[in-house]
């Protein structure tokens, strides 16, 4: 009797479930592709059938009728690509065509938010965006979020509440705990952003004012986003001499707030510290064998980006930026903090990661008031430009604020090492941009995705094309809840890119950086072609993906 029910509810659901149980027309059907599924199995030829946004049917539809049929012989069909770090969603409010650097590497969702988030904001923040004229202020992701719906985006996005930006509104960027009615605050704001949707709580404790924050603090914080089936992301506290430690403080905070973590972008940055990578995958693993569920991405380049003023010890900031970067004007002051740069290492100093070579540290943008000359060029070609002393340079270009830099700090070892770990996903700590508009940005921003494929899978053969997709799909979708995206099966959403691994590749370099992928010839977003040969659409199919409880 209980089979007989089963049954017929079963059928029911086949009746009425949109594109499913039905003989109709699909939207469209790829034909004889090498689909691999996302799951980590081998590929498998098959026709995938498209209708109302959902993958509704696989296997031989030849004879089944469809809008339309792309001939995918000889070429991968796989989930869209899943971003773990994609940087901040507002570009895609501003100018819809950003989302151009992401779909061209096959990216169908990203993931938004580290220490600064799009939310929450007041007045203060918000002023400091320098939105630009037309663009509505707003407080809440509740009220972001159905901006971005209105103006309609290329791809999919998930939001974070950044700690940072909570500490930013409830305390200032002052070096202090928060009172007891402040962490209340913070609480009751965390809180309300996973009610909007959010899928977690993420911090940058690297950068001022979250280095301020103290680990009782981000878990009380990360208790509120477990109590709503939330998430903890973290860019650590180092990721250098101290990686070890903190990934034990991360672990730490996912075990006594009961929530998954994830490490943005893992690295062990300074040459002395390379060997670190080997001994960093053992202890995450470690603490997944015990039943923590502890993951991480990367990105496949040996140079980070970071702010030029992270060159400098952060307690330096403490009063904010606005106070501190004026006193670099005396002489004085420049000395002792050079002194502090060359000798001390008892924190995250970069000078030390790039072998003391001003060299090695390229800057890649600068506010428009300063040379845009200098885009481009390591800070010692800077100074010979300038024709001034290295170091003076280099606190002249600190005290203008904004100056972006590419400091060379990793080396191919850990990044192999890493890509072969079962846990760890792809980001490319990138927003979305529009070359057209934009004058320089790291590499990852336009070929992270298509940069796995080229270089560590058909080159030089480091993990599989199977692998590659899975650590770009299944598991990052995993790791952010989304049980509807990351994979190839009936019902799940139509997020799909289709390429020929043959010719898949980046061509952004850090001397040109601002290039397309090349080699995606479809990309899907909810079913609708994003990329159709090779070329983009304008469809703006993309949704924001609230985080389902």
């Amino acid at each position: 009797m209980a089979r007989r029910a089963f049954l017929l509810l079963a059928l029911i659901f086949l009746a009425i479930a949109p594109g499913f149980g039905q003989s109709g027309t699909f939207d469209v059907v790829i034909s004889g592709a090498h689909v691999i599924d996302g799951s980590g199995n081998p590929w498998y030829l098959a026709d995938v059938g498209i209708r109302n946004g959902l993958i509704v049917e696989i296997g031989n539809l030849s004879e089944r009728p469809s809008t339309r049929v792309i001939d995918a012989r000889g070429m991968i069909l796989a989930p869209g690509f899943i971003d773990m770090m994609g940087g901040t969603t507002l570009p895609l409010l501003v100018d819809p065509l950003t989302a151009q650097s992401k779909l061209r590497q096959g990216i169908t969702t990203m993931m938004a938010g580290e220490g600064d988030s799009m939310a929450p904001q007041d007045e203060r923040t918000i002023k400091e965006l320098n939105l630009p004229a037309g663009i509505s202020h707003w407080t809440t992701f509740r009220e972001f979020h159905r901006m971005l719906d209105r103006k309609g985006m290329g791809i999919n996005v998930i939001h974070n509440v950044g700690a940072a930006q909570v500490r930013r509104v409830a305390i200032g960027d002052e070096d202090r705990e928060p009172t007891p009615d402040q962490m209340a605050k913070m609480k009751e704001i965390v809180a309300e952003a996973m009610r909007d949707g959010s899928v977690g709580l993420s911090t940058a404790l690297i950068y001022p004012p979250g280095s301020y924050a103290k680990t009782e603090e981000i878990i009380e914080l990360a208790k509120v986003a477990a109590e709503n089936g939330g998430v903890y992301f973290s860019h650590m506290r180092n990721e250098s001499g101290g990686l070890l430690e903190a990934i034990q403080e991360t672990i730490r905070i996912g075990e006594e707030a009961h929530i998954p973590v994830h490490i943005y972008h893992l690295k062990a940055a300074g040459q002395d510290n390379w060997p670190l990578m080997t001994k960093a995958i053992l202890l995450i693993q470690s603490a997944r064998d015990r039943g923590v569920d502890v993951g991480a991405d990367i990105y496949p380049y040996i140079r980070n980006g970071i702010g030029l003023g992270s060159f400098l010890h952060p307690k330096h900031y403490a009063r904010g930026p606005e106070a501190f970067l004026p006193t670099l004007s005396d002489p004085q002051v420049r000395a002792e903090l050079r002194k502090e740069i060359e000798t001390t290492t008892n924190w995250e100093n970069w000078y030390h990661h790039v072998g003391k070579n001003w060299d090695n540290v390229l800057v890649v943008q600068v506010p428009a008031k300063l040379d845009k000359r200098y885009e481009g060029k390591s800070v010692q070609e800077i100074a010979a430009l300038r024709g001034a002393d290295v170091w003076d340079t280099f606190f002249y270009l600190v005290q203008q604020g904004g100056v972006d830099v590419d400091p060379k700090s990793m080396d191919e070892n850990q990044k192999q090492q890493a890509l072969r770990a079962p846990f760890v996903s792809i980001g490319s700590d990138a927003e979305p941009m529009n070359p057209a508009i934009s004058t320089f940005a790291h590499p990852r921003t336009f070929g992270t995705f298509p940069r796995i494929l080229a270089k560590y899978v058909r080159e030089e053969k480091v993990i599989s094309l199977e692998s590659a997709i899975r650590e770009m799909t299944s598991l990052p979708a995993n790791q952010l809840k989304l049980w509807n995206r990351g994979r190839i099966a009936p019902g799940l959403a139509a997020d799909l890119v289709s390429f020929d691994p043959a010719k898949v590749a980046d061509t952004a370099t850090f001397a040109k950086p601002l290039s397309y992928a090349i080699g995606m010839e479809y990309v899907f977003v909810n079913g609708q072609l994003a990329i159709d040969k090779g070329q983009p659409t304008g469809v703006l199919a993309g949704k924001v993906i609230r985080a389902n409880r």
